[in-house]
């Protein structure tokens, strides 16, 4: 599975990590007048957790998912034209006090 930042598969390493054995300085701790070295070669890794990789599928899906449900809206819609549609008062005021109680 490839990163959505980076387009880079997740088993790559995606940085060096600070403070790490190759000797190199982290980009964080140079001048800004230096530009960060590139340092493929090194032996640390980055890698996401498990937790990440679910997130990031949860972001997936979530992308994909419709804002609006076209189909109820659909069938709303001949309900209100053919005079069928019924709306219930007290599943309303339910709703609305456990809206109520959940800002408390």
């Amino acid at each position: 599975m490839a990163s959505k930042i980076s387009g880079l598969p997740t088993s790559e390493p995606l940085a060096p990590l600070k403070g790490s054995s190759t000797g190199s300085v982290a980009a964080a701790d140079k001048s800004p007048t230096e530009a960060p070295a590139a340092s493929p070669s090194s032996g640390d890794q980055v890698t996401l957790t498990t937790s990440g990789r679910s997130m990031q599928k949860l972001s997936d899906a979530i992308a994909q998912t419709p804002v609006v449900d076209s189909a109820k809206v659909a069938s709303i819609k001949q309900a209100l034209s053919s005079g069928t549609y019924t709306i219930d008062a007290s599943s309303i005021a339910d709703k609305m006090l456990q809206a109520e109680s959940g800002l408390k």
